[in-house]
C-alpha cells in the first residue's frame, strides 16, 4: 500500500515538474516574441533571465532525475552548484531588465 502511494507520487511529480518545465519555456517564448516586436533593452534582458531560468529548472529536473540514490558527496555538491548557476544568471538578468 505505502508503495503505491509513493509510486503514484513520484509520478506526480514528475508531472509537476513537465508543467513547471512547460510553463517556463511559454514564459521565455512570450519574452522572446515582445522582444522581437519593439527590440527594447530591457525586453532583451528579461528573454535571457526567462532562458536561464528555464535551463535552471530543465537542470534541476535532469539532476534530480539522475540522484535517486546518494551520489559522492563532491559529485552532489557539483551538481547542485550546476543547477544553482541558471537560476542566479537568470535573476540577475531579470533583475536588470527591471532596473535599467
Amino acid at each position: 500500500m505505502v508503495d503505491t502511494v509513493v509510486q503514484y507520487g513520484q509520478g506526480l511529480l514528475v508531472l509537476l515538474r513537465l508543467v513547471l518545465f512547460g510553463l517556463t519555456l511559454g514564459i521565455t517564448l512570450i519574452s522572446f516574441q515582445a522582444y522581437q516586436k519593439r527590440r527594447s533593452e530591457r525586453l532583451q534582458y528579461a528573454f535571457i533571465g526567462f532562458a536561464f531560468i528555464s535551463m535552471g529548472v530543465a537542470v534541476s529536473n535532469i539532476v534530480s532525475q539522475m540522484f535517486a540514490s546518494q551520489p559522492a558527496p563532491r559529485v552532489r555538491l557539483f551538481f547542485d552548484m550546476t543547477q544553482t548557476v541558471p537560476f542566479i544568471i537568470g535573476f540577475a538578468m531579470l533583475y536588470v531588465s527591471l532596473y535599467r
